[in-house]
């Protein structure tokens, strides 16, 4: 497999920090962007062919277009300016930088010309912006968006709050992301990914890292590669650990099994099913190594190593009893679906999960995650980040918030995003699996945080690839995913 490092993650509020580190460095931090800025847009422009656009805004970020715009007419190409501001208003460094594009023989415009652009450059908000997005910037973006040409923008595309992911209002839909110094959560989590296009760092020569340490990273098997290890060949199932998966109301079955199955082939020694529907099945035709048994059974001594609770548990008083055992069991445990329901109902049930010994592990989905806060869903998608630490502390879990830019938070404060994973994972019974794969590791001994790193990003690769041979997305099942994660798995042990 090729090794891909995690990357630095920073919020705004850090990338301040380190900015106002390097006030004075030589070149200064706006040349730097633009020189670096000015090599993404030669990819997209040729001196013979229509002319790049650049669109400059009020602040530092319209200075690097000028940047830009003036390197680009070093190279033989002239580029279209707009300006969007006030020449009096803008920033020491922005100011100087328009001098400089003029004393190259530059212009600017106030309006986009009607004509074909070979690139729009996207430089009119950065990373600073909080408000709204409106009026004549707002047409502005929607005029930039219908070009017909490739966007790139620079930092950020205008419009996305860069700590959150949030369209405020509006957003510059770009084709490719020059972001500087570091990642900023806003590209990778919620409306980011669907607006960034294709991201590239460019560190501007600072080694952030050396400067500050990040506030979270990217989701990469460099963070649990020290797990991925080959079995000695003297193995035994035992050594492997039991799965214990608590769930399958009646009429949901196939949940409970999924997560199974799941546990069993990501290698789980025993996977033992509680099925709260006793009438349901006595063995899985599929999956006949699968141990139907009674839920009161899982919880033996001898039997898991780790539990999972949740998948198709349902709300019932049987199902809260189940897991207001399984809370005081201790061994490690996942927690999904209607678990976390059953939590957000009884906070004395939450908070003995916040005071076991044993690990937690925390899967839900922004709706779960609601109210587990007490929150509306839409506050908690308005700050995924926020939200998943806050709810990491609540209750002492290392805690998935699902969705696109998944987030995970441990309790001790480390966070991270992953980015593996596709729309064809919008579908039932994926957090079945994903439980069924956390639990799985666990079950191995995998430390809580490995664990739930590991399988998130392996559950998000197994879909990735499957879109890849054609199974998706349209129509990719949860089921699939399965046996893609198998594969996937064992060749990151291989490599």
């Amino acid at each position: 497999m090729v090794h891909i490092p995690s990357r630095p993650i920073y919020d705004v509020a850090a990338i301040r920090d380190i900015e106002a580190r390097h006030a004075g460095i030589e070149p200064p931090l706006m040349a730097r962007a633009g020189a670096a800025a000015v090599l993404q847009a030669l990819t997209f422009v040729a001196p013979d062919g229509p002319p790049p656009l650049i669109v400059c805004g009020p602040g530092n970020n319209g200075g690097d277009g000028f940047v830009v715009a003036r390197l680009l007419r070093e190279r033989g190409i002239a580029p279209v300016v707009v300006f969007a501001g006030d020449e009096a208003k803008l920033p020491t460094d922005a100011h100087e930088a328009l001098a400089r594009y003029r004393s190259a023989g530059g212009d600017i415009s106030h309006e986009i010309p009607q004509r074909r652009f070979a690139l729009a450059v996207d430089a009119l908000f950065g990373i600073g912006l909080q408000r709204p997005v409106e009026g004549a910037n707002a047409e502005l973006i929607q005029r930039i968006n219908g070009l017909g040409c490739p966007i790139l923008a620079l930092d950020i595309p205008s419009g996305l709050c860069a700590d959150t992911g949030r369209v405020l209002g509006c957003a510059v839909r770009a084709d490719a992301t020059a972001t500087f110094i570091a990642l900023k959560p806003g590209l990778l989590t919620l409306d980011g990914p669907d607006h960034c296009g294709a991201i590239s760092v460019c560190d501007l020569e600072l080694a952030p890292e050396r400067v500050l340490p990040p506030s979270g990273r990217t989701v990469t098997p460099e963070l649990f590669r020290s797990r991925l290890k080959p079995r000695p060949k003297n193995s035994h199932k035992g050594m492997m650990g039991g799965a214990g998966i608590l769930g399958g109301a009646p009429g949901m079955a196939g949940a409970a099994l999924l997560a199974g199955r799941a546990a069993l082939k990501l290698g789980a020694g025993r996977v033992y099913v509680g099925m709260l529907d006793g009438t349901a099945l006595a063995v899985d035709p599929r999956q006949p190594e699968l141990m139907l048994r009674r839920p009161s059974e899982i919880y033996s001594p001898g039997f898991a190593t780790a539990l999972a609770v949740g998948p198709g548990l349902g709300q019932s008083a049987e199902a809260l009893d189940l897991l207001r055992q399984a809370i005081a069991v201790d061994l490690p445990l996942v927690l999904d679906a209607d678990a976390l329901n059953l939590l957000a109902a009884h906070p004395v049930l939450a908070d003995r999960v916040r005071k076991r010994a044993a690990p937690a592990l925390l899967t839900p989905h922004p709706l779960e995650a609601a109210r587990l806060l007490g929150l509306e869903a839409g506050a908690v998608q308005a700050d995924r980040l926020r939200a998943a630490i806050a709810l990491s502390g609540k209750l002492n879990a290392v805690t998935l918030l699902k969705g696109c830019g998944s987030i995970i938070a441990s309790p001790s404060g480390r966070w991270y995003i992953n980015s593996s994973g596709n729309a064809g994972m919008a579908s039932a019974g994926m957090g079945d699996v994903l439980a069924g794969i956390a639990a799985a590791l666990l079950a191995q001994g995998w430390e809580a945080e490995a664990a739930l790193l590991c399988a998130v990003h392996l559950h998000g690769v197994a879909a990735d690839r499957l879109v890849e041979a054609g199974a998706g997305p349209a129509g990719l099942t949860a089921g699939e995913t399965i046996d893609a994660a198998r594969r996937v798995f064992n060749s990151w042990i291989d490599a």
